[in-house]
């Protein structure tokens, strides 16, 4: 199995090296808890260290705003963007979206599909999914979606948004079980982990780990494992 490296130092030790290639990875969390800068890693890693060419799709935060909340790192994003390695799209979903759920859809792929995308993020599958009205729709646009993604070889990581708390995997109970992997992220102040609920194809690491956010970005401690019940 062909692997993708996450571009976070300390995650790949838990899944055997990467992320299966071509795989929906659904990454949950409450505010706060680094969901949009591990993205942004995910991308600008791969375009930097891997030569991988990587969308973000914002369907909330604007371009300018993500370009600005990223300037605290040291990724140098700008050159990564002329040279077309790195692109990030700002989506407004519409009421549209209940009745065309296929032609929304298609949006996202066209925009990978342009730059030849080998990675994806689309931040959030939350706001994307509160369009849609019911669940029904909501499992039948990820589905569609999803399963696009993996014909064009692209490895995508879709976000989502919880309240934060540790037995909560998504919002509205069907993302977990459409995507190929799942992983939490938590913040409980002042201490960060992470921990991959699932990852099919792969041997995940069971335990939940801690992590830190410097100006590198995310770091996983992969040696260090944190008691479930300390979670709060």
């Amino acid at each position: 199995m062909n692997r993708i490296k996450s571009g976070v130092p300390g995650l790949d030790d838990l899944i055997e090296g990467g992320f299966p290639e071509s795989s929906s990875i659904l990454v949950s969390g409450g505010p706060g808890c680094g969901k949009s800068i591990l993205c942004m890693q995910f991308l600008y890693n791969g375009a930097k260290l891997y030569g991988e060419k990587g969308a973000y799709i914002t369907l909330e935060e604007g371009a300018h705003n993500l370009w600005w909340n990223m300037q605290r790192f040291k990724w140098d994003l700008l050159p990564l963007e002329k040279e077309n390695m790195l692109k990030i799209y700002k989506f407004e979903p519409s009421i549209a979206m209940k009745d065309d759920i296929e032609g929304q859809t298609k949006r996202i792929l066209e925009k990978a599909k342009e730059m030849g995308a080998k990675r994806l993020v689309i931040d959030s599958i939350t706001a994307f999914s509160l369009w849609l009205g019911d669940v029904t729709k909501i499992r039948l646009a990820m589905y569609y979606l999803i399963e696009e993604l993996r014909k064009m070889d692209v490895t995508t990581i879709l976000t989502c948004e919880t309240s934060g708390k540790k037995d909560e995997l998504s919002r509205f109970g069907v993302e977990e079980f459409l995507t190929d992997g799942v992983i939490m992220m938590y913040f409980f102040p002042p201490h960060r982990s992470i921990f991959v609920r699932k990852m099919r194809g792969t041997a995940n690491d069971k335990a939940v780990h801690p992590f830190e956010i410097s100006d590198r970005g995310i770091e996983v401690n992969s040696r260090e494992e944190l008691l479930w019940e300390s979670l709060r």
